[in-house]
């Protein structure tokens, strides 16, 4: 089936990971509004049926762990009997964790790289038969993280600059094919996920110390609108907002420069990491929001 016009969803099949909540869920109910049949794919499923549940008959939810091949066709197999194909699918479903690498959680920490690394490359490698029959799009979540590579966030900013990277090399690969690919960096926005970083006993009081833009967090709307206008134009790239995107063109200095900006505020945090530990466990510590929880349960 031949691509539809740049700009135009109506009618597409949208299949969303990590929809139950925040950008998923909102990505889901803004590109129904605008005519596409939203397929939400993920864990929690009583949260993704509520989401359903708002849209109306052009939503269906399937469960599905995106770091499980079996899951992941089953629901695919069971989307394409649903709506007939899948023409775009936006990788979204990501967890974190709070820690340092020397203290963290060991299965918390390696559970963030499966579910947002390895849970992209499996999402799109059982979707790309779909999608090369539809001409479609391909849409992973990247973030800030992949730029910018603070500390407490080393898994986290490893998948997402491997997101980045996998998307690069896949764009090429699959061009001919008529099928494009995107990914997406959103900075920090209130999600459950950055909610639950922030209210982290000792990393919340670390993130609360990020200067200017790149600790700011935004509202949810500035994510959808700018990934939604990405979608829409099946874009390359989205920043969200757009000065994330600068900060590409000077990715080189950014380590040495985090670096020095970390040496006031990590000894201290570092040491409360290692109490907060001691009195939670490794565990309690580290898991970050629902998703993370939902993942890491399994």
């Amino acid at each position: 089936m031949a691509q539809g016009r740049v700009g135009d969803v109506n009618g597409k099949v949208v299949l969303i990971t990590g929809a139950a909540r925040g950008i998923g869920a909102g990505l889901a109910e803004r590109l129904a509004a605008r005519g596409a049949k939203v397929a939400l794919v993920g864990l929690e499923p009583e949260e993704q049926q509520k989401v359903a549940d708002r849209i109306g008959d052009s939503a269906k939810a399937w469960e599905a762990d995106v770091t499980d091949w079996d899951a992941l066709e089953r629901a695919m197999a069971g989307v394409r009997d649903h709506f007939g194909g899948i023409d775009i699918v936006v990788a979204n479903a990501g967890i974190a964790t709070s820690g340092f690498v020397r203290s963290v959680d060991p299965r918390a920490f390696e559970k963030v790289i499966e579910v947002d690394l390895l849970g992209v490359w499996r999402t799109f490698r059982v979707a790309l038969p779909y999608v090369i029959e539809r001409r479609g799009y391909l849409l992973a979540i990247s973030s800030l993280a992949a730029i910018t590579h603070a500390p407490a966030m080393a898994n986290y900013s490893a998948a997402k600059a491997g997101v980045e990277a996998f998307v690069n090399s896949l764009r090429p690969e699959v061009a001919h094919l008529g099928v494009k690919v995107g990914v997406a960096h959103p900075t920090w926005i209130k999600t459950d996920l950055v909610e639950s970083a922030d209210a982290h006993p000792v990393f919340g009081k670390l993130r609360a110390t990020m200067p200017g833009l790149i600790g700011k967090t935004y509202p949810l709307s500035v994510a959808l609108d700018c990934i939604e206008d990405g979608i829409l134009k099946r874009a390359r790239t989205i920043h969200a907002p757009k000065w994330v995107g600068g900060l590409k063109l000077i990715r080189a200095f950014l380590p040495p420069i985090i670096e020095i900006g970390s040496r006031s505020r990590v000894p201290a945090a570092d040491k409360a990491a290692l109490a907060d530990i001691e009195a939670r466990g490794a565990y309690e510590s580290s898991v970050t929001g629902h998703g993370g929880r939902a993942a890491t349960k399994r």
